[in-house]
């Protein structure tokens, strides 16, 4: 039976991309999964995410990610841009799921694997667990090379997230060209320290 785990890392940032990531795994697999120590990536640090990420790889897990662009955010929302990104993620996997874990309460739209929406399944879930890693893995990456180009706002420290160094450095420059238009945000200025 091939399970396929299905998560996304990034809605809440104010600039970025959203992505989704879908892991497959067989029961032999599972186990591995938890050996490695896999659960939510919220729950790890960078560095262990980045471990736990290679040992994937390196064991031969079938993973695919999609991410969906800000300009996509803004013009279709951030839910339908996250269910967009997870669906492409699935239908790129080179095999056929017997089901499909979303974490979440929502299913996928047009999906044409059985599936099952489960709120805290990357939490619960191993598989969606090593999706939650990969899929944080890759966005983490994606905003440490946005830094390079845009070295004043600090994603590769914040990831776009709305900290109070990043809501400053919007009210010094104002948006990047990777910032999430639609997304409102409480610009912090020096004197509010």
């Amino acid at each position: 039976m091939i399970v396929v785990g299905v998560d996304e890392a990034g809605r809440g940032p104010l600039a970025g991309p959203v992505v989704a990531a879908a892991v497959a795994a067989t029961r032999e697999k599972m186990s591995l999964l938890k050996s490695v120590g896999v659960t939510d990536s919220k729950a790890m640090s960078s560095k262990r995410r980045e471990e736990i990420f290679l040992l994937l790889l390196r064991y031969g897990f079938v993973y695919r990610a999609q991410a969906a662009n800000p300009w996509f955010i803004d013009r279709a929302n951030i839910l339908q841009a996250t269910l967009w990104a997870m669906e492409k993620a699935v239908s790129s996997l080179p095999l056929s799921p017997d089901i499909v874990i979303v974490d979440g309460n929502q299913k996928i739209p047009d999906l044409s694997f059985p599936q099952k929406a489960l709120p805290k399944a990357d939490k619960n879930v191993l598989v969606v667990g090593a999706a939650s890693i990969v899929a944080k893995v890759i966005r983490d990456r994606v905003m440490c090379a946005y830094d390079k180009l845009y070295p004043d706002y600090g994603f590769a420290v914040h990831k776009g997230y709305p900290t109070k160094e990043h809501r400053r450095a919007l009210a010094l420059m104002g948006a990047s060209p990777i910032h999430r238009k639609t997304f409102k945000w409480k610009v912090v200025k020096d004197d509010d320290r």
